[in-house]
């Protein structure tokens, strides 16, 4: 099958409140290029110079999601331009993120990354580590970033099980942090979990975003 005829098949298995990412990272141009032309805007990328560089290439009415580990001095490089940053787990890479939007007079939606698998290769902060920063003098006075939700990876297993339980996990931190913190916040609004292997199993949990790669473009190329 074409990358048309793989989103539009992913796309007919979405309920209308979930959007789908489509996973670019590794692929080239062309591919990127076929997805748009079939009507897809959301990619999401996981380094900062592969994303710089397919930005500049690409046409401008694409939204980029940065959806892998962002270090801090990376930030300035995808500032001007990025529509989400999925991946913030620390109060220090969130300062970074609004200091450098303000910089470019922007306001960048972000989601927190919480650490939900059985795997100490994933990233994440812990629901206590996120009531922290939403309780601090330091994140009141942030005016140039939106917190949008939350974000999380599953376990990479076939125990359908665990999935559904990591990402219920999930969901309950979502609706206990809109509870306490973001009840007034319509801002305040995404799930992002379930990739290429769960995404059905997330859209069953909640999700209102899916980050799918490989059932779109095909296998990762691990060279590049």
């Amino acid at each position: 099958m074409s990358i048309v005829d793989n989103l539009n098949k992913i796309k007919s298995e979405l309920r209308d409140s979930v959007r789908l990412v489509a996973v670019s990272k590794t692929k080239p141009l062309s591919d990127i290029e076929e997805a748009y032309k079939a009507g897809q805007r959301i990619f999401g990328e996981n380094k900062v110079q592969e994303l710089t560089e397919k930005h500049e290439s690409l046409p401008d009415d694409i939204q980029w999601h940065m959806i892998g580990h962002l270090q801090t001095n990376k930030v300035k490089y995808i500032a001007p331009f990025v529509s989400m940053i999925q991946s913030v787990d620390s109060l220090k890479l969130l300062k970074i993120i609004n200091k450098e939007a303000k910089k470019n007079n922007r306001v960048i939606k972000c989601l927190f990354q919480f650490f939900i698998a059985n795997e100490t290769t994933k990233f994440g902060m812990n629901k206590e580590e996120a009531e922290d920063i939403f309780s601090s003098d330091e994140f009141a006075e942030m005016e140039n970033v939106e917190i949008s939700g939350v974000m999380g990876v599953s376990t990479n297993t076939s125990d359908k099980d665990q999935i559904h339980r990591e990402f219920h996990d999930l969901k309950q931190i979502f609706d206990d942090l809109k509870s306490e913190y973001f009840n007034k916040n319509q801002n305040f609004c995404e799930l992002s979990m379930g990739m290429s292997h769960d995404f059905k199993i997330a859209q069953e949990e909640g999700s209102t975003i899916v980050r799918v790669g490989s059932l779109i473009f095909g296998n990762r190329n691990y060279n590049i």
